[in-house]
């Protein structure tokens, strides 16, 4: 038996995040779309997943042509049976992460991020799937007193903390 590992480039598009899991079942398309506009209806998005049976489709929803398009190409291109990538504008993943993980066919969520990603696939002779990803770049210092005064200003801009 042999195994290769593979890195997966993955870039959500400007104002935009992803959010990148595991699942199962052809129902995931459908829940993970409502998932999205019932719990932020201002939502932007386009999500894919990946068949690991029958058919072997990338199965596609959205309510932005352009993200789920997009979507859909970087899960063919990623190739991984019942994996799951949305493309999210107006919205942050921390609105959604919760409800995605409620939602019945979720197994796990690898990352939700702006972030480019590396996604390190593994392909054996069945199929490939997902090992694990590196989320943006590696930290270079631990933050001055500046840094958390810089930190909770911007969670205050933006609404997250008064």
């Amino acid at each position: 038996m042999e195994l290769n590992l593979k890195i997966v480039k993955l870039e959500a598009p400007e104002d935009c995040n992803l959010i990148l899991g595991q699942s199962h079942f052809i129902k995931t398309v459908d829940d993970l779309y409502e998932a999205v506009v019932n719990t932020v209806p201002q939502a932007e998005f386009g999500l894919a997943f990946g068949e690991a049976s029958g058919d072997c489709l990338v199965r596609t929803a959205g309510n932005n042509e352009g993200l789920e398009n997009r979507a859909g190409e970087k899960m063919l291109e990623l190739g991984c049976g019942h994996s799951f990538l949305i493309f999210l504008a107006k919205a942050f993943p921390l609105n959604l992460t919760q409800r995605i993980k409620s939602v019945p066919e979720v197994v796990n969520l690898f990352c939700a991020t702006a972030n480019p990603v590396e996604v390190l696939v593994v392909e054996t002779e069945q199929g490939r799937g997902i090992v694990g990803v590196v989320d943006g770049f590696k930290p270079t210092s631990i933050e001055t007193e500046d840094d958390v005064a810089g930190r909770r200003k911007f969670l205050r801009d933006i609404g997250y903390k008064l």
